[in-house]
């Protein structure tokens, strides 16, 4: 706590003091507000038939969010999965992970391991220094290529700033202290820009510490004891001992920390041309996986009692960016030209151990990406063209290692999460993105394609520990896909839009070559092997929306959508060296595989309203959605079983449709708002509904057993945060979230939420 204390004020002696913030709408509220993700390039929100959510940087600053998947929660219209505190996997319009496309400062995050489960890869990126998100619903592909089913998830930076008005320089800086209750949580961040006529430099750094999250005391009255953490694995004497917690509402061991780093480098060559060098670079220590931690043991197939994992946890996640991007501004035809070359490089692991055994596994995946982007743009008249090509080069090495924790002996007598030889995949694609404005300014049309081809090879250098049927996978796929949508502006006030578009996404080598545990499904423990058959997964989706504003104070915002899923890919039993059953980590398991399911189908809404009397503000979001995916059971595949009397009883229903998995119940968000003068106070309320077992995957990633026997209860909090400008340079944060101390979990989640948490931040700015 001392050096937590001396850092911050060493950071605020940096900084100096605060300027007043720029006075802004903390909402996308405004038909006429700018988006880029939609076309590349600027272009005003009511011009674009998809649905986009723009998260400004006050709103970012007032919800003074922990990690970026709590900033997310807090829009209200995007549900985030946690398997432990240092994770966070965004989900839209039913899809998640590998089927949800990360972006940052326009280069793709997804690389050939983005797994289709659950995903902590967005907490990677350093929320206080985000100038702005871009959330894009529904596929968009023709933009930016495999990967975009569900949606966009734009990440952009803030960018240096240069001295303006004939200033010679420009200096700026930011820099706050938190400390929240629930976590123990202890966070500093600095960041500091110096501009002159032609060069600009930024350059930040952000520390957190989180302890273990204490969950809430006020339990669901039928589930006294969900997610209580009675006992944990601590080593004694060399041996491990189950011992008794003390607080069985502290989540004993999902504590970490984690370091960002930003800079950026910016030369102004001339008013036509920008050149900008943007590194970025975060770091955690080992992050406990929370909800393995829980599970217990298989006996001959049924759980028993004792806790399973000694060790679970995920290795330091590192992930850095390099980039250099050229914009050029009337570049002969063109209007504009940006060209973007980057490389990333991504390390993580995953080490376990189980109870009382001797060994623990490494699994340590090296992730490079080279990549390279070239957007254009042309104005003639009233048509805006966007063309442009991207290349993705991925390589992975995947290594494993055994340690004898008792005589330190390291050996690589274990299998590797991927293949153990080569393993690369390659993206290039080319589109072309057209808005035309027709000349009674009451329609607009947005069109584009896109060609994408895909490569992929994959060799297991030693096949001993999988014995598997091959040593080599390789696939090739290309992809055509395209997107038209039609705006109607009948008046400055409203818009009504439709849009029909096409996504698609390429099995990467998570899809085909990755064999780990999966979890369980009625007692059973279940293990996902490879297939190197799946192909491609396409979504055909169909959106309408409309807005409506009633002056200035009042807005109405609706959409909803209708999303064909083919060759969905989803987990099923399978057979691997003619076997349904495995014995998998010294446990008979049955085995699943990705299959190409035949059909599946999403629907779904979302509403919002927006309202503002003098300095009140309210609004409220709700957002449902539905997905199955069709089986190829019969009307004759029901099982029976017979009775003591001689008559055969139903004991099992094979159904023509099962759910799809990462479906998330209703949710959304409603808040009073008050902000006046140097004061805001902001009362909300974050809500989930019920989501039953019937309505789980249990071959998928739902984690069934993270749940009551009923499903994932539904929940609601009440929370108040507020803010204070003690001075024109410092500014004072509180917040109390969870106020009523509920006990609740996210669907899917192995992880309680935090229960009643005090916030409080100091803000300086130059």
């Amino acid at each position: 706590m001392k050096k937590f204390f001396l850092l911050t004020v060493l950071s605020y002696v940096f900084i100096g003091t605060n300027a007043q913030e720029k006075k802004e709408d903390s909402t996308s509220k405004d038909l006429s507000e700018i988006v880029i993700s939609a076309s590349k390039f600027p272009e005003k929100k009511r011009n674009v038939a998809q649905r986009i959510d723009v998260i400004n940087s006050k709103f970012i600053a007032t919800v003074n969010a922990q990690n970026t998947g709590d900033l997310l929660i807090n829009t209200g219209n995007v549900f985030v999965q946690k398997s432990q505190q240092g994770g966070s996997s965004p989900v839209v319009r039913g899809f998640e992970a590998s089927r949800v496309l990360l972006v940052v400062d326009g280069v793709r995050m997804n690389n050939l391991i983005y797994r289709s489960g659950h995903l902590q890869n967005a907490i990677t990126l350093d929320q206080n220094m985000l100038e702005s998100m871009e959330i894009l619903y529904g596929p968009a592909s023709t933009l930016y290529g495999s990967d975009a089913l569900g949606g966009v998830i734009h990440f952009r930076t803030k960018a240096p700033k240069l001295a303006l008005d004939g200033k010679n320089t420009f200096i700026s800086g930011n820099g706050f202290s938190r400390y929240s209750s629930a976590n123990n949580e202890k966070s500093i961040h600095a960041d500091f820009n110096i501009g002159g006529k032609k060069f600009a430099w930024l350059q930040s750094y952000t520390f957190s510490e989180f302890g273990d999250v204490k969950m809430g005391r006020n339990y669901p009255d039928q589930y006294p004891s969900f997610g209580r953490r009675d006992s944990f694995i601590t080593r004694i004497n060399n041996r491990d001992t189950v011992v008794k917690n003390d607080d069985p509402n502290v989540q004993k061991f999902s504590g970490y920390k984690q370091w960002d780093v930003l800079q950026k480098l910016l030369y102004k060559q001339s008013d036509n041309v920008i050149h900008t060098l943007n590194f970025q670079y975060s770091n955690t220590n080992d992050v406990p996986r929370y909800d393995r931690l829980q599970d217990k043991r298989n006996f001959g197939g049924s759980i028993g009692n004792t806790l399973r994992w000694a060790e679970w946890y995920y290795g330091p996640q590192k992930r850095i960016l390099t980039s250099y991007e050229l914009s050029i501004a009337k570049a002969g035809w063109f209007d504009n030209i940006n060209l973007n070359v980057n490389y990333q490089d991504i390390e993580e692991s995953r080490v376990q151990r189980q109870f009382r055994a001797a060994n623990k596994e490494t699994r340590i995946e090296r992730v490079k990406v080279f990549g390279f982007i070239v957007d254009t743009r042309k104005v003639i008249k009233d048509h805006e063209l966007t063309m442009g090509a991207d290349g993705q080069f991925n390589t992975l090495k995947s290594t494993g290692m055994l340690t004898n924790i008792n005589t330190g002996v390291v050996s690589n007598l274990v299998d590797t999460r991927y293949p153990n030889g080569n393993n690369s995949m390659n993206n290039l694609g080319l589109f072309v993105q057209h808005i035309y404005k027709f000349k009674n300014k009451k329609l607009v049309l947005n069109d584009g394609l896109r060609l994408q081809h895909s490569t992929l090879n994959s060799t297991i250098a030693d096949n001993s520990f999988r014995n598997l049927p091959y040593t080599r996978i390789n696939q090739k796929n290309s992809a055509l896909t395209g997107n038209i949508g039609w705006v109607y502006l009948p008046g400055p006030q409203t818009k009504i839009s439709t849009h029909l578009s096409a996504g698609f996404r390429v099995p990467n080598v998570d899809d085909l070559a990755k064999i780990f545990e999966s979890g369980t499904s009625g007692g059973i423990r279940q293990v996902v092997v490879p297939n190197p058959d799946v192909k491609p997964e396409r979504t055909y989706n169909i959106d309408l929306g409309i807005s409506q504003n009633f002056g200035k104070n009042f807005r109405v915002e609706a959409s909803t959508f209708y999303t064909w899923f083919r060759n969905a890919l989803v987990k099923a039993p399978f057979l691997f060296n003619g076997q349904d059953s495995i014995l998998y980590n010294g446990v008979r398991s049955q085995v699943l595989a990705n299959v190409n399911a035949n059909k599946a189908y999403l629907y779904g809404f979302t509403a919002a309203v927006y309202a503002t009397v003098k300095e009140f503000t309210f609004s409220s979001t709700i957002s449902y959605t539905e997905g199955r995916f069709q089986t190829d059971a019969s009307k004759n595949s029901n099982i029976y079983e017979k009775q003591s009397n001689g008559t055969y009883a139903l004991v099992s229903r094979k159904v023509s449709s099962k759910p799809l998995d990462h479906i998330p119940p209703v949710f959304g968000k409603t808040s009073f708002q008050y902000e006046k003068n140097k004061l805001m106070v902001e009362l909300f309320a974050l809500y989930n509904g019920w989501k039953r077992l019937d309505d789980f995957n249990a071959d998928g990633e739902d984690n069934p057993q993270y749940a009551t026997p009923d499903g994932m209860p539904g929940w609601f909090t009440f929370n108040m945060r507020s803010s204070f400008r003690v001075q024109k340079n410092i500014t004072v944060q509180l917040a109390v979230e969870n106020l009523f101390d509920r006990n609740y979990r996210f669907f899917s989640s192995g992880f309680s939420a935090p229960g009643r948490n005090f916030i409080v931040a100091l803000r300086a700015s130059l």
